[in-house]
């Protein structure tokens, strides 16, 4: 996924809770809902992170050709530039981009 181009807020914002579980009709089943996204957006995330830093890795433990690294600096600072995983899950959320799907409540439909 592309996190540059989301369109979640860099700061916490106020939101109504009615509009939250509307899609559920549940605050808690919502809440775990993006609890879960937020998680695995986190996982890609770092996982993106590593692979970009793994080539600067340095397999020498000199202390002398110890460096900064200024395109290693640029991409850390990327990263923590973007919107946290919680704000971008919330966004994903409010726009109805998560697919979800609670078992139980399918298997009470279909009895």
């Amino acid at each position: 996924m592309d996190y540059k181009k989301t369109s979640a807020p860099y700061t916490t914002v106020t939101r109504d809770i009615d509009k939250f579980d509307a899609s559920t009709g549940n605050i808690y089943e919502s809440v775990i809902i993006c609890t879960r996204r937020a998680n695995q957006i986190s996982v890609e995330m770092k996982q993106e992170l590593n692979s970009k830093l793994e080539e600067f890795a340095s397999f020498n433990d000199n202390l002398e050709e110890v460096f900064e690294n200024r395109e290693q600096i640029e991409i850390s600072k990327f990263y923590e530039r973007l919107p946290k995983p919680t704000l971008i899950a919330l966004a994903e959320f409010e726009d109805d981009k998560i697919y979800y799907r609670n078992p139980e409540k399918e298997q009470k439909l279909k009895k």
